[in-house]
């Protein structure tokens, strides 16, 4: 039908035809470069897309971060595409965009090899330089079972048959064709900076009891030099990977015995941690919280009033005793809420802060389990709030100022904060979804932090604020989450007695700053490469005495290093001199006091400091007074 349709962009309104194609419109404006697709009312949506009603339309160019993602999408359809020229008997299942990278997953009999990998990175290159466009094309559900079982691709069958609707969405490329909700680049020529990264098993939908894939990883960017600086990055996170330096710092193991994503913390790694707890409830009793004990089981009725056994997927099997149901706890939550029943409260109370280093068990799938990053049992620096609604933006400005805090002690000042909305499965009422939800945001303004919105991102009981930090290598990591409930109050029938003398509900503030401190202490590792602060070092100082004569000295520091709070040790064996200083730097200690003759007599030291080698001598008291001031602010320096 002909006649004309206003497309707005930016502030301008334009009239065209109906029914011409993006592209078409976009070739007709003065434009900084080709868009690759654009955002129509909200929705990415590629070029050939036609315009046939009034929308509002955003052109996308190369280079930002939602071109990447589509970018990566795209190779990952060229990875397919290369896949099945090579080897046609292949099934191809799901190949999304993730974080930095893309993949595939495969079902075939005989592993990839690496020479496989080398041959399917060629051929990706080989479709790249033809420039191929890619298309989209619609089918009837029927028709779409019917062209993938011609394909052999029983996998895809089954996907469409679970997740698509009467009409089917396929993107195809030169004799390849796939199941795909879009958008992409407009051609495979887009995609020419590509590698190939690695290949590992996966299971078909996550399930242990599926299909064994193949996974193909790989990496794509618009520029070489985004992909070189890339693969350099990659290289130096091999050498930072906290699974290679904690045992090899002996700070934490994993053993097959105890079973898979349950860490045994060693005494170094302990002392890391307990460093951590102890300064986080100090900080906790100085903003006003009070801290919480409470057990690891419960008995399950506890989970299903939470919702948990209703919208929470990673529970252990619950245990039976004496006819009664129990499970290990996944949340700290039900348990403060029932510290907060345990008698009548008046608004006078509140606000309550409760704060707790909770442990708790989730059984994740083995085939996620990922050292300290992804574990069965960890323990959550948790906290829940219960205030008033006077109170609601008062408490959330309060917790985002304490996370900041936390955060940047820790040397982590660069970080990316996100507003999440209502998920497709949610418990509560819209009303009290949206009113949540605009608490939140204002919360955000009003302390000037810049966010985005991660539409259906929230958790099934409340919209939430994360804040993901950036570390030396600029990976973006989860940390520090604040989720507002109005669903458990609710649930739990929590109420407090209102200055009008009735019964009112709380508001709940679900918290935690670090995380958990299993997957924080592996952030810390990468980060600092396992050369930790002065502050957090497991070993601060060791004493390296030049021969046995020195000894007596080396024991006397000792004493007068442990008296002084600072964690030292005094290296005795009967190695040479160069060998002891270079297994202390390897080791990552940050001092290093060398002691002989002349520090005997004189009452002094020789100062190593990790990576930045001999600083002289000084003055035993000098040096204990300079480096106590350096622990006591917790400096992320050590410069005496």
């Amino acid at each position: 039908m002909s006649g004309k349709v206003n497309i707005k962009v930016d502030e301008s309104v334009h009239s065209v035809e109906k029914g011409i194609s993006l592209s078409d419109f976009f070739a007709g404006q003065e434009l900084p470069q080709k868009p690759l697709f654009a955002r129509v009312d909200g929705h990415m949506l590629d070029l050939d897309t036609p315009l046939d009603k009034e929308m509002e339309v955003q052109p996308i160019y190369a280079g930002s971060e939602e071109a990447l993602d589509v970018l990566r999408h795209s190779a990952a359809h060229l990875l397919a595409h290369a896949v099945l020229d090579l080897f046609p008997e292949t099934q191809t299942g799901i190949g999304p965009a993730v974080e930095n990278r893309f993949y595939y997953d495969f079902l075939r009999e005989t592993p990839f090899t690496p020479e496989d990998l080398e041959k399917i990175e060629d051929r990706m290159r080989e479709l790249s330089q033809k420039d191929f466009p890619i298309k989209r094309q619609y089918f009837s559900k029927e028709d779409a079972i019917a062209r993938f079982s011609e394909l052999g691709q029983d996998l895809k069958v089954e996907l469409i048959q679970e997740k698509a609707g009467e009409n089917v969405s396929t993107y195809g490329q030169e004799g390849f064709l796939d199941f795909c909700l879009g958008p992409h680049v407009p051609s495979t020529g887009y995609i020419k900076h590509f590698k190939i990264l690695s290949a590992s098993g996966a299971y078909w939908k996550g399930d242990e009891k599926g299909k064994q894939l193949q996974r193909i990883y790989g990496a794509v960017f618009f520029t070489k030099k985004e992909l070189d600086d890339y693969l350099v990055m990659l290289e130096e996170a091999k050498k930072r990977d906290h699974r290679k330096l904690g045992p090899e710092l002996d700070l934490f193991s994993f053993n097959e015995q105890l079973g898979g994503g349950l860490i045994l913390w060693h005494p170094k790694g302990a002392a890391i941690r307990t460093v951590i707890e102890d300064h986080w409830r100090e900080e906790h009793q100085k903003a006003g919280y009070e801290l919480l004990y409470s057990p690891h089981v419960a008995k399950l009725d506890v989970w299903r009033t939470s919702g948990h056994t209703e919208f929470y997927d990673a529970l252990y099997p619950a245990f039976e005793r004496e006819g009664i149901e129990y499970q290990l706890k996944p949340m700290n939550c039900p348990f403060h809420i029932m510290v907060y029943n345990s008698r009548q409260r008046s608004y006078r109370e509140l606000p309550l802060r409760w704060a707790e280093l909770g442990t708790v068990y989730r059984y994740e799938r083995s085939g996620v389990l990922h050292g300290l990053m992804r574990v069965r049992g960890f323990t959550q620096d948790d906290a829940h709030i219960f205030c008033r609604e006077d109170q609601l933006e008062d408490e959330i400005k309060s917790t985002i100022v304490l996370a900041v805090k936390f955060l940047t002690t820790y040397g982590f000042d660069k970080y990316d904060v996100y507003l999440s909305t209502c998920p497709d499965k949610y418990c509560g009422a819209l009303g009290d979804w949206d009113r949540a939800t605009n608490a939140l945001q204002k919360a955000l303004e009003d302390e000037n932090l810049d966010y985005q919105v991660d539409e259906g991102a929230g958790v099934f009981y409340g919209p939430k604020i994360d804040i993901k930090i950036r570390d030396a290598l600029q990976r973006s990591w989860q940390c520090t989450t604040i989720q507002l409930d109005f669903n458990l109050p609710e649930r739990f029938d929590l109420h407090y007695v209102a200055e009008d003398g009735k019964f009112h509900r709380p508001y709940m503030i679900h918290r935690a700053i670090l995380g958990s401190l299993e997957r924080f202490f592996g952030i810390l590792i990468e980060h600092y490469n396992g050369s930790f602060p002065l502050w957090l070092a497991p070993v601060q100082v060791t004493v390296i005495p030049i021969a046995d004569r020195h000894n007596a000295y080396a024991d006397t520091l000792f004493q007068k290093f442990r008296d002084g709070g600072i964690r030292a040790k005094v290296d005795r064996r009967r190695e040479k001199m160069g060998y002891k200083i270079r297994d202390a730097e390897t080791h990552k200690i940050p001092l290093i006091l060398v002691v002989g003759d002349r520090e005997v007599e004189q009452e002094k030291v020789s100062v190593r400091v990790h990576t930045l080698g001999d600083r002289g001598q000084m003055d035993v008291n000098e040096f204990l007074e300079k480096t106590w001031e350096l622990i006591k602010n917790k400096s992320l320096k050590t410069e005496l």
